[in-house]
């Protein structure tokens, strides 16, 4: 069984939507590993970066750059195939849902370097919806961009997953996972590249810090058994 799922995952091409940069990897670091060390293509898209002044003991001002650095360390960490930031925007960044969700969804679909109808992901991993308005907004406009196409269009997704996250403890819609991903032997490379996103972490027992997804990586785990796992809502499974 092993071998069949390693073979499964090496050819697979990944795609990971996210919100902002360290969404990616708090939600699926460990899946991206898995499916780079199995011997699969694995891509980020990050829709947003900007400056922004965190509300908290320090009152610090976080430079897009600074994000964007931080972007690329953990993607080096994860040795993913090839990323990008869709919107480095100020005015937009926390603000996307005054974006169209139509032209949201042409960024992911079409416009982006990294869009679906360019790489034909056969695996995508979007946010799920939450008290985050910018997840909430990349959420409805990747589900939009996955929307079942005839045979015959320039790309489908066989897989279409839902990525978890410790902020979702708060939230008015409860994560209910029916696909776990074993990453036992992964959960250390996550943890690293979460770490390169130095000015998003915050200090335990804060959600935000790297207890937080410790902890949740080994509680999904021991909902199956495993030392750490990650949990995922499944919308879509083609074979």
């Amino acid at each position: 069984m092993q071998d069949i799922l390693e073979k499964f995952l090496a050819q697979q091409r990944l795609l990971v939507v996210a919100p902002h940069a360290d969404d990616e990897t708090a939600g699926a670091g460990g899946l991206m590993a898995r499916v780079k060390h199995a011997g699969g293509k694995v891509y980020v898209m990050v829709v947003s970066t900007g400056d922004l002044e965190h509300f908290d003991n320090s009152k610090s001002k976080v430079k897009k750059r600074t994000r964007r650095d931080e972007l690329a360390e953990a993607m080096k960490t994860l040795k993913v195939d090839d990323f990008e930031i869709l919107l480095e925007n100020s005015d937009l960044h926390l603000r996307l849902e005054t974006l169209p969700r139509r032209d949201l969804v042409n960024l992911i679909e079409r416009k982006g370097r990294l869009a679906t109808e360019k790489i034909k992901p056969t695996m995508i991993v979007l946010p799920a919806p939450s008290f985050n308005q910018d997840h909430e907004a990349v959420f409805k406009a990747g589900l939009t961009a996955c929307r079942p196409h005839l045979a015959t269009m320039k790309s489908f997704q066989n897989l279409v997953l839902i990525a978890d996250a410790p902020q979702l403890s708060w939230n008015d819609r409860v994560f209910h996972p029916n696909l776990y991903v074993d990453i036992s032997d992964f959960l250390e490379t996550k943890l690293k590249a979460y770490s390169c996103h130095k000015s998003q972490l915050r200090p335990s027992p804060h959600m935000g810090g790297m207890d937080a997804l410790k902890l949740l990586a080994e509680t999904r785990g021991r909902e199956i058994s495993v030392k750490a796992a990650e949990a995922y809502e499944c919308y879509r499974f083609v074979l």
